[in-house]
């Protein structure tokens, strides 16, 4: 198979589960990818669940009981042993079916939803794990084609003007409300999109990270397709 993303770097590219977990992020590399060309109809099992939500969690039980050829079969048991991998590794993977997120248009200024590009923080050492099954990808971009929002002059005098408090508590408001995750692209960045089947590992902001936290955004959606998401 051809190596989508052996230009870019800011990816690593392995070829197994195992390598995706064991290797380390160094130097610009803050996305590793799980590169596959997978098989099954996952088509067919997003037509078979039920969206009971924008956002439905779907359990193996769910997938369980679906009535599929054979070829939603084998995309069954890819998600399957997707979800028991990362839950033997540790993490907590959620399997998504989605028609949208909800949108943050609370300010015209800035904005918090996932949509904008951000990064993920946490307090304790992990990483952001997903795989776009069906439907619309996520894009990532490297940092240095991103400007963090706060620092964008006119979008800090405005938060200014929402805190209410004392100018040593503003570094504080700003993370409390979420407002430093988020990053602004610069004119003619390029984002990668990370496609479909592939399974990533995305840095995140925490303590003892050695790299940079990883840029993303979700998808818009494209005219109301839902989309088969795992995530962690």
């Amino acid at each position: 198979m051809r190596n989508l993303f052996s230009d870019n770097k800011q990816i690593g590219v392995v070829s197994s589960f195992s390598e995706l977990v064991n290797n380390d992020f160094e130097g610009e590399i803050n996305a590793i990818c799980w590169e596959r060309n997978l098989i099954g109809d996952f088509a067919e099992i997003v037509s078979r669940l039920q969206l009971k939500e924008n956002i439905t969690e779907i359990s193996v039980d769910d997938l369980l009981t679906l009535q599929l050829s054979e070829n939603g079969k084998l995309a069954r048991e890819t998600i399957i042993n997707d979800l028991k991998s990362l839950s033997e590794y540790g993490a907590s993977p959620s399997l998504n079916l989605l028609k949208n997120y909800d949108r943050d248009d609370e300010f015209d200024f800035i904005s918090t939803d996932v949509y904008s590009f951000h990064v993920d923080r946490s307090p304790v050492a992990t990483s952001t794990f997903l795989c776009t099954y069906h439907g619309s990808a996520s894009d990532i971009l490297a940092n240095d084609q991103a400007v963090q929002k706060i620092l964008i002059p006119e979008v800090r005098e405005k938060l200014k003007e929402l805190h209410d408090g004392s100018d040593s508590e503003f570094e504080t408001f700003l993370t409390e409300n979420y407002f430093d995750l988020h990053y602004q692209a610069k004119t003619e960045s390029k984002p990668t999109n990370l496609g479909l089947g592939h399974l990533w590992r995305l840095a995140v902001n925490h303590p003892g990270q050695t790299v940079l936290p990883c840029v993303h955004r979700a998808p818009l959606e494209s005219n109301g397709e839902l989309r088969l998401l795992l995530i962690c």
